[in-house]
């Protein structure tokens, strides 16, 4: 089986989807790329079902080179995120709180330092048919220079060098929706507005991320 290793990657990131609030149902979807070959979920399965062997091996065409499945219906965004950008991961989910917020801004509030994971402000893409190549120039302009943004009316879109990376921005831009509705709906009670962080400092926190995360050191051999 050509890319096991991916293959198998992309069913344990996508069995995490449901679970941890990310999606419903069927929804969402993702993928790796690997040279000028995509692994991506197929289209309408239910993720429980998914297998390495059910997983989609594309080119860059959007061409089926291994699979018994349709790839995702988002295939045009996944492909021109690859065109377009370095990265080599793309996790679209529906996740509640970042859809809900797509229906309400044209960029995400920096009320948390955070937004510096996604490279400065979040942008809102605006809405197109999901699957259409209207949708994948929209949230690929949206992109442009950050590591995810949200679709209007729709849901989210990050990406990364890797699933992990891509999988983990999806987690930290829902907690950040959340966070400002939260905050927003607590403030309209007292009249008040959540406070925004000022660009200088957003420009300072990306700096610092710049050096942040650490890995375990290689085992000693004991």
């Amino acid at each position: 089986m050509r890319l096991a290793k991916e293959r198998a990657e992309v069913v344990r990131f996508a069995q995490r989807l449901r679970p941890e609030g990310l999606v419903v149902g069927t929804s969402g979807n993702l993928s790796v790329r690997v040279g000028d070959l995509v692994v991506a979920t197929p289209s309408g399965l239910d993720y429980d079902a998914l297998t390495p062997e059910l997983v989609c091996v594309i080119d860059l065409d959007g061409e089926l080179v291994e699979g018994q499945l349709d790839p995702t219906s988002e295939t045009p965004l996944h492909l021109s995120v690859y065109r377009t950008t370095e990265h080599t991961a793309v996790v679209h989910t529906h996740a509640t709180s970042a859809a809900a917020v797509s229906t309400l801004v044209d960029e995400l509030p920096t009320i948390h330092y955070l937004v510096g994971l996604f490279n400065g402000a979040i942008r809102v893409a605006p809405y197109a048919t999901y699957g259409t190549p209207e949708l994948a120039a929209s949230v690929t302009d949206a992109l442009k220079g950050r590591n995810g943004c949200l679709m209007a009316n729709h849901g989210t879109v990050t990406v990364g060098s890797s699933l992990a990376q891509a999988f983990q921005l999806n987690q930290y831009l829902e907690w950040l929706c959340e966070l400002w509705l939260r905050a927003s709906t607590g403030g309209a009670a007292l009249g008040l507005r959540p406070r925004e962080l000022p660009v200088e400092e957003i420009e300072r926190v990306i700096a610092k991320f710049g050096n942040y995360g650490q890995v375990p050191p290689p085992e000693s051999g004991r």
